[in-house]
């Protein structure tokens, strides 16, 4: 359940902290490297509780980072003539780096401890080495968003690429729900409550995405399809009456 209050924080925060993030996308990208390295130095030598227990949860569960993200997805899934949807379209690419930074961490600390049992031949439940393979395609795939999102490069790039290689989002998004799903569901059919709950939390979550998402692009075909209808009689005759004139 800590993932839905993380969530509607979240939203809250994106709506607040639109303009500053616009103005400086830089200084919150600094933060959340920030976060990382305490972070990360708190895995290794260790932090007050009082620090320590937000971190855990923020960037040892990837939740503020997941967060972002499913904000970053949702926004996609927004009425285009909606106020919302104008608010945050134009800092959509700054949440998504700001919530790139922040999974770096956790990817980091997570495959670096996965990594050496693998490779060593440890004895690993089924379920945890194919949430590892899935967590590998899931890095490879946030480089390669992360880095495509930068301003830099998105400039150096044509439209028609950076459109295509941006398409590899829902990709992403679809494997972090099988990832956590992989690591949730054996404790979820033992019985463990923290466990279905958030399981409930993810699949309600990432469900609604599918719907909105399916249900926008269905709209979307729909007025394409009307837009290529009325525009037929015109074009025929627009075709007539150039034929008689030609007459």
């Amino acid at each position: 359940m800590d993932f839905a209050i993380i969530l509607a924080v979240t939203i809250v925060g994106c709506f607040a902290l639109r303009n500053p993030l616009k103005a400086l996308p830089v200084a919150f990208y600094a933060a959340a490297i920030a976060i990382d390295v305490v972070y990360v130095y708190g895995v290794f030598f260790g932090l007050p509780r009082a620090i320590w227990s937000p971190l855990f949860v923020l960037i040892q569960k990837c939740e503020l980072s997941l967060a972002l993200f499913v904000v970053v997805m949702f926004i996609g899934c927004l009425n285009r003539g909606g106020r919302a949807y104008h608010w945050l379209k134009p800092v959509r690419s700054e949440l998504s780096i700001v919530a790139w930074f922040l999974s770096l961490g956790h990817m980091a600390v997570y495959l670096g401890s996965y990594l050496p049992r693998l490779l060593g031949n440890a004895s690993i439940n089924s379920n945890v080495a194919v949430a590892f393979g899935v967590a590998v395609a899931l890095f490879v795939l946030l480089a390669l968003l992360g880095v495509t999102s930068l301003g830099i490069v998105k400039r150096a790039m044509s439209s028609r690429r950076w459109t295509r290689i941006q398409r590899f989002a829902y990709l992403f998004f679809a494997l972090i729900f099988c990832h956590l799903a992989l690591m949730l569901l054996p404790a979820a059919l033992h019985g463990g409550v923290a466990a279905q709950e958030s399981l409930f939390v993810y699949t309600a979550v990432f469900g609604a995405y599918g719907i909105l998402r399916l249900g926008k692009a269905v709209a979307e075909r729909h007025e394409e399809t009307q837009e290529d209808a009325s525009a037929t009689p015109a074009i025929a005759i627009e075709e007539e009456a150039a034929v008689g004139d030609a007459a």
